[in-house]
């Protein structure tokens, strides 16, 4: 209950200043941004499960909310704020802060960002997740991409990341991914450890709005 009245007292602060700002701003209103995926993922010798991610962006203002995805069970609130730049080589940094609860109870701050120059671009994202009840079961999270965009509806890359979800022997997780996307849909699949015993297959399906 403690995480959630935290997430819940970060977001009211967050719109708070929203609203704020927009009282002074002559520009016109931002709009809202929505975006839905589903992570349909698959465990060599383990339980297979689908994660889901939805978010909302209003100008900076970045809200979210998981499932599946600290752990299998958890669902999770975020808020956050998006700063931007640069010209040839643009950068997106997003700070974010929420909390989990379910099979997980944590405290969960952390970071998304974005660096792009031409066709390439780099993705991270990572975030501490302070479990309130066993701090030995607290980890730090984290996704990265490289990727490469040969044509605008193609991306190809290699991926790696560091979780606990699949409970598995390997900190650290990497493989190649390849995304489509058409038109307001995107679909990408990921191969972690191939090969091996502890092999998963991650596939995303999205959709924005």
């Amino acid at each position: 209950m403690k995480v959630v009245l935290l997430a819940g007292a970060a977001l009211a602060a967050v719109a708070t200043a929203t609203a704020f700002a927009g009282d002074g701003a002559n520009s016109a209103e931002p709009t809202w941004e929505l975006e839905v995926t589903a992570y349909p993922t698959f465990v060599r010798n383990g339980d297979d499960f689908t994660s889901a991610v939805a978010t909302a962006d209003h100008g900076p203002l970045h809200l979210e909310a998981r499932y599946n995805y600290e752990s299998v069970g958890a669902r999770s609130a975020f808020v956050g704020w998006t700063f931007s730049g640069g010209e040839e080589t643009t950068w997106e940094l997003t700070p974010i802060v929420g909390g989990a609860w379910g099979t997980t109870q944590a405290f969960v701050p952390g970071l998304e960002a974005t660096v792009t120059h031409g066709r390439f671009d780099l993705y991270v994202e990572a975030e501490y997740v302070h479990d309130s009840h066993d701090n030995s079961s607290s980890y730090l999270y984290s996704w990265n991409e490289l990727s490469f965009r040969p044509v605008e509806w193609l991306r190809l890359g290699v991926a790696g990341q560091r979780t606990r979800i699949y409970g598995g022997e390997r900190d650290l997780q990497r493989g190649p991914f390849a995304g489509f996307t058409i038109g307001k849909f995107t679909i990408a699949g990921y191969c972690f450890n191939p090969g091996s015993s502890e092999q998963v297959i991650v596939t995303t399906i999205g959709a924005a709005f």
